[in-house]
């Protein structure tokens, strides 16, 4: 996923002028279907994320929703930042 810096530091200052923080803050990911590429992107989030999956027809992607309890809309794009570098991964 390549970012765009403009478009997450949008993002950060929406977050911050829209809503509290902490607030659970719900992500959303399509990856490629693999175990790997799965295990890599379950493991930024907490023991306390609530995970939902769902594979695509093709059985070539998995779509991941993630909602967890975000401290600060700072978190929030770090945690984008750190998906990234999953290889294939598509942030919605």
């Amino acid at each position: 996923m390549s970012i765009d810096e403009q478009f997450l530091d949008r993002l950060e200052k929406q977050l911050g002028t829209h809503g509290t923080w902490p607030s659970v803050y719900m992500f959303k990911f399509i990856i490629p279907d693999n175990n790997r590429d799965y295990a890599l992107l379950q493991r930024l989030f907490g023991d306390e994320s609530r995970l939902i999956t769902r594979h695509s027809k093709g059985g070539k992607y998995i779509s991941v929703t993630v909602k967890e309890m975000m401290i600060s809309p700072a978190e929030v794009i770090e945690r984008y930042r750190k998906a990234a570098a999953i290889e294939g991964i598509m942030a919605l």
